[in-house]
């Protein structure tokens, strides 16, 4: 049996699907009713609990053969790193109590470096410190860069200004990836198992992109071909995330992640080779990521 963590989410949905169709028991994890019901239906064993809750992650992580974690993320949360803190020690005392020993996690590149990396260094940094120290778990961290469904998930803010806005330098080539590719390699480790100790895996999509061209692509799903990436003063981008309902401690975690991937910080330590190289496009499923073309996991 595996145990998915976050499976309601944009990865961790995906996760379950692909191991419910491949036949393995799944015990899907979440707190959204409506989302954890349709994941029943595909036949994975379903519990609602808080991720911060020790307690019920031991419950829900006992008898597995492995386990999927990740850090729910909140931008709302008034003191980001305090509150990243409480959910990842839960997690690792569920790991620890419940005899799991193989967990594939979640995180993030640039997630070895321990500061100057915004919500990377206040949440990812500290959690794969914690999963190290475990004794007798071999731990896999999947290190995958900037979703395209984060690029997306601004739509509804870019048709109403006519541009699209971030802090990062519009010139600056990133990789950026497909959720749904992150989950296929998840799945496929969570059946294998096949490391031991601590691993890491990099997952950087099939090209590096500047945000201009990520905004060209979306502006042409949009019926925007010409829409133009804006690249904003530090405070102007902070005071739009928090009137967005961003608190002002994660807006600014927002822009110092902006600022390193401009400075090329966050960056990859393998490079692309065929292991860290996934197939999809940006432009093969942006339109089928936009509001209210999809049905939402």
């Amino acid at each position: 049996m595996i145990t998915v963590m976050g499976a309601t989410g944009q990865v961790g949905s995906k996760i379950v699907r692909r191991l419910s169709a491949a036949g393995e028991q799944v015990r899907a994890v979440g707190r959204n009713p409506e989302a954890l019901a349709r994941l029943a239906a595909d036949g994975a064993e379903v519990v609602a609990g808080d991720a911060g809750d020790a307690d019920f992650l031991t419950r829900a992580f006992r008898g597995a053969d492995a386990v999927h974690t990740l850090l729910p993320y909140s931008p709302t949360a008034p003191d980001f790193r305090a509150e990243q803190a409480r959910l990842g020690e839960a997690i690792v005392t569920a790991i620890r109590d419940s005899g799991v020993r193989s967990v594939v996690a979640l995180s993030s590149l640039g997630a070895d470096l321990p500061d100057g990396t915004g919500f990377i260094a206040a949440s990812l940094y500290p959690q794969e410190q914690r999963l190290r120290a475990l004794d007798g778990v071999d731990v896999l961290f999947l290190r995958p860069t900037l979703f395209f469904e984060s690029i997306v998930a601004a739509v509804d803010l870019v048709e109403a200004m006519g541009v699209n806005a971030d802090v990062v330098d519009p010139d600056v080539a990133v990789p950026m990836i497909a959720t749904r590719d992150i989950a296929e390699v998840a799945a496929a480790a969570l059946r294998s198992r096949d490391w031991t100790g601590v691993a890491v895996r990099e997952l950087l999509g099939p090209r590096d992109l500047t945000y201009t061209e990520a905004t060209r692509i979306l502006g042409a799903a949009i019926g925007n071909p010409d829409l133009q990436y804006v690249r904003l003063p530090d405070e102007e981008m902070i005071g739009a995330l928090v009137q967005g309902g961003f608190s002002p401690d994660t807006a600014a975690l927002h822009v110092e992640m902006g600022h390193a991937l401009s400075a090329g910080a966050i960056t990859p330590h393998e490079g692309r080779t065929p292991a860290t190289t996934t197939p999809t496009r940006f432009e093969d499923v942006v339109s089928t990521l936009l509001p209210d073309r999809q049905e939402t996991s």
